[in-house]
């Protein structure tokens, strides 16, 4: 889905804006695929370590929200329209579809683990796409989300011991 670009004073060219929109505009259906995903694990987990479990998928749920809000920001930044609908986000996320009736906390960990890890890697190449068309500050951005979801990886393999 093609937008037309907003009037900015931004300096980067119109093209490399576009490149950069598209770029956001697809981890942002990812994004907000991946919360639902880290809600449907709170909201369901049973198990061994409930609490930890319970409380840290909610913490992460934030964490993966405000990612959501700054990905969708910089798209507007540079002139673009953020597309953050659910509907969007049903159709265009490259995650692998959450398995609902999941209640264990192990398997919700591993899940999850995957979840995280494959949005991860795709931000590690999102970095280099926007590097290499001339965007060093979506580039940023996305170095930022990627050492948060480093870092929500560990916490949340962290506690695959207690399943």
């Amino acid at each position: 889905m093609e937008d037309r670009m907003h009037h900015t004073h931004n300096t980067l060219s119109e093209n490399i804006r576009g490149q950069s929109v598209e770029l956001l505009n697809r981890h942002l259906a990812a994004a907000i695929d991946l919360h639902g995903q880290i809600k449907q694990a709170h909201w369901n987990v049973r198990g061994s370590g409930f609490g930890a479990v319970h409380e840290l998928f909610d913490n992460i749920a934030v964490e993966v929200e405000t990612y959501s809000d700054l990905i969708a920001e910089r798209a507007g930044a540079l002139g673009g329209t953020a597309h953050g609908t659910i509907q969007v986000a049903a159709d265009r996320s490259f995650l692998v579809p959450y398995t609902l009736g999941v209640a264990e906390s192990r398997q919700h960990i591993f899940a999850l683990s995957q979840a995280v890890s494959a949005f991860g890697q795709s931000v590690r190449e999102a970095i280099g796409l926007s590097t290499a068309h001339g965007d060093p500050g979506t580039a940023d951005l996305f170095t930022e989300v990627c050492r948060g979801m480093d870092r929500q990886l560990w916490l949340i393999e962290s506690h695959a011991v207690l399943s």
